[in-house]
């Protein structure tokens, strides 16, 4: 099992565990890391003697930790590329946010959710389960058409309300009230969630890794990878789905109580809303489940129970 896994067996237990964690794992400086220093970083935490059993009390080792889980994919010890690291995915997805929150026009509006799902396809691939592997071009060809077709219907399915209400003309205040505040939040939620799914999908075709506890790989299971890619999707559904639904209570409340006073000032604390929104949800998104996912032995396929008699058994819930 690798270092990082049993990292988060060890230290992310509970959900506050993992929500601490996360918090200074997502530190935007960790990006500023040379590949050289990740490198040192993890020979350091791989030739350490602690075994994880219990928490760890050495702040610098926990430093060293919080890098190598920030920059390193745990099922293939590679670095992963800078920009796919999750110490960006706020400062990337937030202009994204904004920008498409804030569109008037569908061509503008399926245009940035294009952007904004490209990147969140791509970074769920980089940082998904690493256990399907490519047969020649053919799996890496399934996920770039999967991924492709999930990020054009997602945009499309983003932008349609807007191209409803344009071609209809429907101006009324109770359209706009519906089509401009409240459905944003759950179709970006939704299809978040779909473009996680559809790009992952050869995690639960294919199955993924699952390990007993002492980190020795027992089987393939496509119940642990369909676990895996459903929990990674509901947590993207909520991330997604709160930033956009949360920003316009707290503005409606604003507007309300008219804590500003001066209309121009209210698209700065729009922006500073929904930044201070997606900075709180990230961390609770990412602790939402285990890392070092855990599946029952009740819940495996029968030809990987029958060699061995362990009760529990972990993988890699990807992100």
């Amino acid at each position: 099992m690798d270092v990082n896994l049993r990292f988060w067996r060890a230290e992310g237990q509970s959900f506050f565990q993992r929500f601490l964690l996360w918090s200074d794992a997502l530190d935007p400086l960790l990006l500023f890391k040379s590949s050289n220093e990740i490198k040192r970083t993890r020979l350091l935490i791989q030739i350490n003697d602690e075994t994880l059993s219990e928490p760890i009390q050495n702040n610098k080792t926990k430093q060293a930790f919080l890098l190598s889980l920030s920059s390193v994919h745990p099922d293939t010890d590679k670095i992963i590329p800078v920009l796919f690291r999750p110490p960006a995915f706020m400062p990337i997805t937030l202009p994204l946010v904004i920008v498409s929150s804030v569109q008037r026009q569908a061509r503008h509006s399926f245009f940035w959710q294009f952007v904004f799902h490209t990147y969140t396809t791509a970074f769920t691939l980089v940082n998904g389960n690493g256990t399907p592997k490519a047969e020649e071009y053919s799996l890496h060809q399934k996920q770039l058409l999967l991924g492709l077709g999930a990020i054009s219907y997602s945009a499309f399915v983003g932008a349609f309300p807007l191209t409803f209400m344009n071609h209809y003309a429907l101006k009324s205040s109770l359209m706009q009230l519906v089509v401009r505040k409240l459905l944003p939040a759950p179709l970006l939620g939704l299809t978040s969630a779909f473009t996680v799914a559809m790009v992952r999908s050869p995690e639960f075709d294919n199955g993924i890794e699952v390990m007993d506890r002492n980190g020795k790989v027992v089987g393939v299971s496509k119940k642990a990878g369909e676990k895996a890619v459903m929990e990674t999707a509901l947590s993207r559904a909520v991330l997604f789905g709160t930033t956009f639904f949360l920003p316009e209570v707290l503005m409606y409340c604003v507007q309300r109580a008219r804590f500003v006073k001066n209309p121009r000032a209210l698209g700065p604390v729009r922006m500073f809303v929904v930044m201070s929104v997606l900075a709180g949800m990230l961390p609770v998104s990412f602790s939402m489940f285990p890392q070092c996912g855990v599946i029952k032995r009740a819940d495996l396929e029968p030809e990987i129970v029958s060699s061995t008699e362990e009760t529990e058994f972990f993988y890699n819930r990807g992100i």
